[in-house]
């Protein structure tokens, strides 16, 4: 499944790139994430929590950045991840971009997820908007960073999870408006 996201935000091109490169900093931005351990300068392990109505799920991630241009501002990450009770896993590969727009920056975010398993069923028809929702989430968080001089506590509180049967519920109520203005 191929997802694209864009966003904006009111800081210099360089700052935002730095933020989105430095991977502690950014990941307690993405709702229901959490930095586990540091495996060295371009692998991670992280957990995300989503919850699905009454279905909680936890994935397992091993992250790596697989590519950066620091010239063009290009950077593609490598997530595989599974879901701790065995009810399926994902792999996505990320490419985020960042560019100079009128006096602030521009993020494009193209992701190529796959989704198996008990898990691939849960997100079906609902995972784009989703994705639009959660980019939407973080992009405020970066902002607030961006923001905000002040330093970043090492210790960021645990992640609330993802509230998934909302957001499904958002996501299906779109879904039915746009087939019904077709």
């Amino acid at each position: 499944m191929q997802l694209s996201n864009d966003f904006e935000v009111r800081a210099a091109p360089e700052r935002t790139w730095n933020l989105l490169n430095d991977v502690p900093r950014v990941v307690p931005c993405m709702p229901g994430a959490e930095l586990t351990r540091v495996v060295g300068d371009n692998e991670w392990e992280a957990t995300l929590h989503v919850k699905l109505g009454p279905i909680s799920l936890k994935f397992l991630a091993d992250v790596r950045r697989e590519e950066i241009d620091e010239e063009t501002r290009r950077v593609v990450l490598a997530a595989k991840a599974r879901e701790a009770k065995n009810r399926g896993s994902a792999d996505a590969r990320l490419q985020s971009t960042v560019a100079a727009v009128d006096g602030g920056t521009r993020v494009e975010i193209l992701t190529d997820l796959t989704l198996r398993g008990a898990v691939a069923q849960y997100g079906r028809g609902v995972v784009p908007e989703v994705a639009g929702q959660l980019t939407r989430q973080f992009a405020a968080c970066l902002q607030r960073q961006l923001e905000d001089e002040a330093p970043v506590a090492s210790e960021p509180p645990g992640p609330e999870p993802v509230r998934g049967l909302r957001l499904g519920l958002v996501a299906l109520w779109r879904s039915v408006i746009g087939r019904l203005q077709r």
